[in-house]
C-alpha cells in the first residue's frame, strides 16, 4: 500500500450541497449555495454554515441572524451551481428563468423564505460566529423544520430517501446512491 502526503486540505467529502436563504434589513432575499454546512447539536437541534466574509450572504447573516437551510435535489443541481456562482449583488436570485427557477415560499418563524422546490427547508437563528480566517461559522438553531409533504408515506412517516438528495464532492455534484444499511443494522439480531 501507498500513501502520498498533502499538504493541509479541505478533503472531507462528499458533503451536503445546500441553499442558504436570507433576507437583509432592507427586505431583499439573496440564495446562496453552501458545502460548508453540517448538523452541529442534536438538543437544541443545530447546524452551522461557514461562508466568506465578503459574500453579500454574510452580510445579510450578520444584519439579521436569520436564514433558511434548504436541502437540494438532483433535479436542482442546475439551479444549484448557478446560484453558488453569480452574486446577489448583480441578480435576483428568485427571479430566473426555466429550469434555474426557485420559487419562495413564507417561512413559519423567521423572514427570509423558504424555497419551494426543496424537500426540507431549515429556518435557522443565529446563536454564534465563530471567526476562523477566510470564512465565518454561523451556529445556528433551527426553529422549524418544513417539509414537502410529497415526501410523506401513506402512515405518515417522511421519506427523504426519495427526493434524490444532491452532495458535492471536490468541485462536482452527485446524487445520492443505493441504501447500504439503517442505522444499528450492523448489530442487530438476525431473524
Amino acid at each position: 500500500m501507498s500513501r502520498q502526503f498533502w499538504k493541509p486540505s479541505n478533503m472531507l467529502y462528499p458533503v451536503p450541497a445546500v441553499l442558504i436563504v436570507t433576507r437583509d434589513e432592507a427586505g431583499r432575499d439573496n440564495v446562496m449555495t453552501a458545502a460548508w454546512a453540517g448538523t452541529v447539536c442534536s438538543d437544541p437541534v443545530m447546524v452551522s454554515v461557514s461562508v466568506r466574509k465578503e459574500r453579500l450572504t454574510h452580510a445579510a447573516l450578520t444584519q439579521t441572524g436569520e436564514f433558511v437551510m434548504c436541502l437540494t435535489t438532483e433535479k436542482m443541481a442546475k439551479v444549484t451551481d448557478y446560484v453558488g456562482v453569480r452574486s446577489g449583488r448583480d441578480m435576483d436570485k428568485f427571479s430566473l428563468p426555466g429550469d434555474l427557477r426557485l420559487t419562495r415560499f413564507p417561512s413559519r418563524i423567521v423572514r427570509a423564505p423558504g424555497i419551494e422546490e426543496s424537500p426540507v427547508c431549515l429556518e435557522c437563528r443565529v446563536r454564534q460566529v465563530l471567526e476562523l480566517g477566510s470564512h465565518d461559522m454561523f451556529v445556528a438553531e433551527v426553529v422549524s423544520t418544513d417539509i414537502d409533504d410529497r415526501y410523506l408515506d401513506e402512515k405518515g412517516k417522511f421519506c427523504l430517501s426519495k427526493a434524490g438528495l444532491l452532495a458535492y464532492s471536490h468541485g462536482e455534484y452527485y446524487g445520492l446512491g443505493r441504501l447500504l444499511g439503517t442505522f444499528g443494522y450492523s448489530v442487530r439480531k438476525k431473524p
